[in-house]
């Protein structure tokens, strides 16, 4: 991924730096579209995977709608030039503030996630004369086969309307004067690389929109979420295959004429576009273990410490070295989970080396901090090598 020209300049720029590979980003934004289009499916990208103002130009650019989980992310949308049609405000927690300004700017729809968030955005809506459109989030009780932090369609999780509370959902609907309902929102999980879990929540959502069809409902959008993986182990394996991926649910979803599928991608469009830069601070060689002790740490990418997330990591300095040590790599934070890897295969390390750790693009610099008083994260672009 990285020619002699990039390594030249990063050499002087400060570390630790999200370095965003443009060229491969727009090819994937392309790759997605095309699939996505030879079926009329519509995507909206998930925003919470990462909101970096250029990437979110280059996704606004391609057509793709924004999927939103706060109040901000929602102005941060409208800021960047998405379409207000095309925005969708999901997430179980959101604030009636939230609420009130999304009605405010008259987005597409809000995926609903309990009766009572039905109830308040009926009344808030009521309030200001306006009518709401929503759609609803059902938990369908499928495994995603992914990290049990990341997994959302469980009857265990927090996210969704239970099947049994159902029956009340439709009343509650039918009652509400200011609340427009669109259709059914799914979400299992983050992080799938088994395409076969689609099939399985295909035939959930055929399930679900006929009970809603068989109830007077007219169900106009299926939203099926998103959740699809990245090859974190071969991160050169860099599109995702959406042929493959939108073939499923052309295949196993009942689509009604005039119905549409909506899909919330985030990981699978910007995960391998960026990998974080740091320089090697000192290198501790000991009896049981090595350590690589970088600049970067937690605070820059929180992924390994709260999910044990693997990210493969290249000592980019010394790339034509073939002798190899294993090193335990890690950050300067107080915090003993500040590991990126254990037992990790690198050329011999030394002082002031660029380490690269790759397929940072998703859940990485949106969710750095500044614990321990660290200046925020800095961002580099470029057009690949």
């Amino acid at each position: 991924m990285f020619s002699n020209k990039d390594i030249a300049q990063f050499a002087d720029l400060d570390t630790p730096f999200y370095y965003y590979d443009l060229k491969l980003l727009q090819q994937t934004l392309d790759a997605c579209a095309a699939a996505a289009n030879a079926h009329d499916f519509h995507v909206h990208y998930a925003m919470k995977a990462n909101f970096n103002d250029r990437l979110l130009q280059s996704i606004h650019a391609t057509g793709f709608g924004a999927d939103c989980v706060s109040g901000n992310e929602v102005k941060k949308a409208i800021e960047i030039g998405f379409p207000k049609e095309q925005i969708v405000f999901a997430g179980v927690g959101k604030s009636d503030k939230e609420i009130n300004e999304a009605l405010d700017l008259d987005i597409f729809c809000f995926n609903v996630e309990s009766i009572q968030e039905l109830e308040v955005i009926n009344e808030l809506a009521q309030a200001k004369g306006k009518t709401a459109k929503v759609a609803i989030r059902i938990n369908p009780n499928v495994d995603a086969h992914t990290h049990h932090n990341i997994t959302t369609g469980l009857d265990e999780n927090k996210f969704g309307i239970n099947s049994w509370d159902l029956p009340l959902c439709a009343e509650t609907l039918k009652l509400a004067k200011n609340l427009e309902f669109v259709g059914i929102h799914f979400h299992i999980g983050s992080q799938i690389t088994n395409l076969d879990v689609y099939k399985n929540l295909c035939v959930r959502v055929n399930e679900f929109a006929g009970w809603f069809e068989e109830r007077g409902f007219m169900v106009k959008v299926l939203n099926v979420g998103g959740g699809l993986g990245i090859d974190y182990q071969n991160p050169e394996q860099q599109i995702p295959d959406f042929i493959a991926y939108f073939q499923i649910f052309a295949d196993f979803l009942n689509k009604r004429p005039n119905q549409e599928v909506h899909f919330e991608l985030g990981r699978a469009l910007v995960g391998q576009s960026s990998s974080l830069i740091s320089r090697v601070l000192y290198v501790k060689n000991g009896k049981k273990k090595n350590f690589v002790i970088l600049d970067a740490g937690m605070t820059e990418l929180m992924r390994p410490a709260l999910y044990q997330a693997y990210h493969q990591i290249e000592n980019i300095s010394r790339q034509d070295s073939e002798e190899v040590i294993k090193y335990d790599v890690v950050g300067p934070i107080c915090e003993s989970t500040d590991c990126f890897g254990k037992e990790v295969l690198l050329q011999e390390t030394k002082r002031g080396d660029l380490i690269a750790i790759r397929s940072t693009g998703a859940y990485g610099e949106v969710m750095s901090s500044h614990y321990n008083l660290r200046e925020a994260v800095r961002s580099s672009f470029g057009q690949g090598g």
